[in-house]
């Protein structure tokens, strides 16, 4: 039961990050584009690539400390359906390039990002 409330915690607390950065990023970059979400898919490919290295690296790591982090708070950052409901929908609102452009970066963003992390977290912890 400890476990459960550690990621639902952990849970709500990505989901408020994910909210905040979404504000955040309609303010200062503006909504033609969902920046929020694409920075926050990228931030939760590079962080559980990172956590997930490190609690295999790490003697000792906790589970509950894994799941919180990856289950829980990754778990609510990021938003692969708001990502395919906002892509679909920009198909539909009749910008496909846009579509295609945000479905291209996403992607390839994100999957540098899970590279990069996981070659952060070698270096600092080894191989």
């Amino acid at each position: 039961m400890e476990r459960f409330l550690w990621i639902c915690f952990a849970g709500a607390l990505g989901t408020g990050t994910r909210y905040l950065v979404g504000l955040w990023a309609s303010r200062n970059l503006g909504t033609a584009f969902p920046y929020g979400t694409l920075i926050v898919n990228i931030a939760g490919c590079f962080l559980i690539a990172v956590v997930m290295h490190a609690s295999i690296k790490i003697a000792g790591f906790p589970t509950n400390l894994r799941l919180a982090l990856t289950t829980g708070f990754m778990g609510g950052l990021t938003t692969y359906s708001s990502f395919n409901f906002e892509t679909t929908k920009l198909f539909e609102d009749g910008v496909p390039r846009t579509a295609l452009l945000n479905f291209g970066v996403t992607t390839a963003a994100c999957f540098a990002a899970g590279i990069l992390g996981l070659t952060l977290a070698r270096r600092v912890l080894g191989a």
